[in-house]
């Protein structure tokens, strides 16, 4: 199983669940300022680096997890479930992809944040922001990521692709 997360700029909240999923932050509490910024890739990826799937790791059963920063288009993810489909019948593999957005955690704070931050290079301002709402929506985001993985396991027995909008999460 390859587990993708997605949002907007790929290097907030996606960062963040792929850190979760595999198990690098702490699930009982919230994150401290500290533990969110050595997060991989948190805050460390620019508009250059949307489009290009980014790998974390191995989670405990061997799945790959990636994030993606999908920008604004609304057809980024319809076109890699459909080039998936077409790969996965050309070379026969069967090995379930799901595509987990993570945009409804995000709340007001961290897209202020990460306008400033990324957009007007305002980090003196944005950085604080996004911490803010790094703390704001952790919960939310490990509770996507136990959705994710749950829904993933009772689906992948009969979807190849599996892409999960995840609306039930806002924050």
């Amino acid at each position: 199983m390859i587990f993708i997360y997605n949002d907007y700029g790929g290097t907030h909240t996606t960062s963040l669940a792929a850190a979760y999923h595999l198990n690098k932050l702490p699930t009982h509490r919230q994150l401290t300022t500290e533990e969110i910024l050595a997060v991989d890739c948190f805050n460390k990826l620019n508009t250059s680096d949307m489009g290009k799937l980014v790998f974390h790791g191995l989670d405990e059963n061997g799945n790959p997890v990636y994030t993606l920063g999908r920008g604004s288009s609304k057809v980024v993810i319809p076109a890699l479930k459909n080039l998936s489909l077409i790969l996965q019948d050309k070379y026969q593999n069967a090995e379930p992809i799901v595509y987990s957005n993570t945009s409804p955690t995000v709340p007001l704070v961290m897209t202020i944040g990460g306008f400033l931050t990324k957009r007007l290079k305002l980090s003196f301002v944005g950085d604080p922001l996004l911490i803010a709402g790094a703390k704001q929506c952790c919960s939310n985001i490990r509770e996507l990521v136990l959705h994710t993985k749950q829904t993933a396991a009772a689906r992948s027995g009969t979807e190849s692709v599996i892409v999960m909008e995840n609306k039930n999460f806002s924050s």
